[in-house]
Order: C-alpha cells, then sequence, then structure tokens
C-alpha cells in the first residue's frame, strides 16, 4: 500500500493548502495519508525547515511548497 506523508507545521498558510490538494486527491483515490509537523520530530526539521510543506510517497521526496494536485493524481495512480 502506498504511504502519502505531508510534512509541515501548525500556521503555516502553503501547509494548509497543501493539505486541502492532498486531502482531496487521496481522498478520491482511497489512499491513505497523514500528516507530521516538523516541530514535533527533530529530524524532519533538519530535513525540511527550509522546503515545509514536503509531500512524501513511500519515504521519498514527491514535492515541496506547492502541490499540483494532477502530478500527484498521476504519481498515486
Amino acid at each position: 500500500m502506498t504511504r502519502v506523508v505531508l510534512v509541515g507545521k501548525p500556521d503555516c498558510h502553503l501547509c494548509e493548502q497543501a493539505e486541502l490538494v492532498v486531502s482531496r486527491v487521496c481522498g478520491d483515490l482511497g489512499v491513505e495519508w497523514e500528516t507530521q509537523s516538523i516541530l514535533d520530530d527533530p529530524e524532519l526539521a533538519d530535513e525540511f525547515w527550509e522546503s515545509i510543506p514536503v509531500v512524501l510517497i513511500d519515504g521519498e521526496e514527491f514535492c515541496h511548497w506547492r502541490v499540483d494536485p494532477e502530478a500527484l493524481k498521476q504519481e498515486l495512480a
């Protein structure tokens, strides 16, 4: 099963936009996803602080800053 993780932090405008896109696309495709905050994980903070939001698919970075819904849909289909 594909694992989608949205890495971000609270009160981040781009993270909120990315969450809407990921939620919609994953919901349409029946793909489970989760969020992780860089504030809760020092390793995530070290790796992604300047890139959030980041979408990981099966542990690999798919995109950062802005999520293209069509590209995400194609990647997950």
